[in-house]
């Protein structure tokens, strides 16, 4: 065996040669791996199974297996790793530990690189050191031609261009390969998310609605103005304001909760202002023999409600407003407000009553819940009522007993409210 054979690829050629592989130590032939000290890879070639390789264990930094063997694994560690390139994990961590290699071995992760390397499946292998100058001669290979020193330097130097011009030659792509490119781009899904599905293809152009609209509105402002010419002409005075009307302070536009005159209904004008303002529910019941007790027999027909809302602006400071409600239990208390009271409705709590909306503006339940809030509230106990479900309402929950749920009950109603009313009433929103 010559002492410049590369373990390595005498390794590699015996495999790809497909020569048997046996064992040997002191005393002669073995078949056990284990007791062996020697790997015969050829008739000619015998190395020792702890002959360090070119192939560097990982985090390793050393180029050299003779001056730093501990950085490079071992003959018998690389072959093992091809013997059982076929096992399981487990198993091949079984037969390493066997055949003594506690340490040193090569791992479960990087076997199948070592082992496509050593069948000549792959031409690179991480780690895998260069073998230098002297040494690059596979075996059994005719030696390479020495003194290049005394060539001519044109020769070196048209090698050197030759060798290195490979890889400053420009790349030119494969006019087949680019048409195949093409096919795969052109049957390509772009993936899409919520933006761009929202956005749509192609640009959105809304001049036909502009132009569409523009005769009208134009049509609108040419009625409006003979209108007024024409109330001109007959007005044979002047028209002066009324001193009585300037003097006249703008209405409060606070918002108006309309619920049922029942005496059945859960929430009545004895205990509303306590549950919507404090939180707190009281039967209807108790809260009449309270009233009564101090003196008010009669409920009022209008009850203002005041609510504390606390908000944060974006520089994150907290304001705490107080907002008005009222609360009216029939249509007679609501016309005091004015003709225009219903458009500053913006609830109306029912019990599934239909004779309830008989004096409303809308005495239809479906027409009534599309212009307000309708609200159904009942015992968590009760069973669904048929007749709100096709009404556009709200169902809420009081509990019976548990009167530390009302807070949460009551804050879900006012969150209820305030998007109903920023999204169809925004006016009426305070504060």
């Amino acid at each position: 065996m010559s002492s410049g054979t590369d373990a390595l690829l005498a390794l590699r050629q015996a495999i790809k040669q497909k020569n048997p592989v046996t064992y040997t130590n002191d005393s002669g032939p073995v078949s056990s791996f284990s007791s062996a000290t020697h790997i015969v890879l050829s008739s000619t070639i015998t190395l020792p199974k702890a002959a360090p390789t070119r192939l560097r264990k990982p985090g390793a930094t050393s180029t050299d297996p003779q001056s730093s063997p501990q950085d490079f694994f071992a003959l018998g560690a690389v072959y093992l790793a091809w013997l059982l390139r076929d096992a399981s994990s487990a198993e091949y961590m079984k037969q390493v530990r066997e055949n003594g290699y506690t340490v040193g071995f090569v791992s479960v992760t990087e076997r199948k690189a070592v082992a496509d390397w050593l069948e000549d499946k792959t031409q690179s292998l991480s780690g895998l050191v260069p073998i230098e100058a002297e040494s690059t001669t596979p075996p059994g290979t005719p030696p390479q031609l020495r003194g290049t020193a005394s060539l001519p330097s044109l020769t070196s130097s048209k090698g050197a261009e030759s060798t290195s011009s490979p890889l400053k030659r420009r790349y030119v792509a494969d006019p087949a390969d680019m048409e195949v490119v093409k096919k795969i781009k052109a049957n390509e899904i772009e993936l899409q998310d919520r933006n761009t599905v929202l956005r749509g293809i192609k640009p959105n152009n809304f001049n036909s609605v502009k132009v569409a609209f523009a005769e009208k509105l134009k049509k609108l402002k040419e009625s409006s103005n003979k209108h007024y010419s024409s109330s001109s002409t007959w007005s044979s005075a002047p028209s002066t304001p009324d001193p009585k009307m300037q003097a006249r302070k703008p209405k409060n536009n606070y918002p108006i909760i309309m619920i049922s005159s029942s005496p059945t209904s859960l929430i009545t004008m004895y205990n509303v202002r306590r549950f919507l303002q404090d939180a707190v529910f009281e039967p209807s019941q108790e809260a009449r023999a309270r009233a009564a007790s101090e003196g008010n027999a009669r409920a009022e027909d209008v009850i203002p409600i005041y609510r504390k809302r606390t908000t944060i602006d974006p520089s994150g400071r907290e304001t705490e407003t107080q907002t008005r409600y009222f609360v009216v239990d029939s249509a007679e208390a609501l016309a005091k407000f004015g003709p225009d009271a219903w458009d500053r409705v913006v609830c109306v709590m029912t019990t599934g009553q239909a004779w309830q909306f008989r004096p409303y503006k809308w005495q239809d339940p479906k027409a009534l819940f599309h212009h307000v809030k309708g609200i159904y509230f009942s015992w968590t106990n009760d069973p669904p009522n048929p007749k709100i479900k096709d009404w556009n309402v709200t169902e809420l929950k009081i509990d019976p007993h548990r009167r530390h749920v009302d807070k949460s009950v009551v804050a879900h109603f006012w969150r209820i409210l305030d998007q109903w009313t920023t999204t169809y009433k925004p006016s009426l929103m305070q504060g």
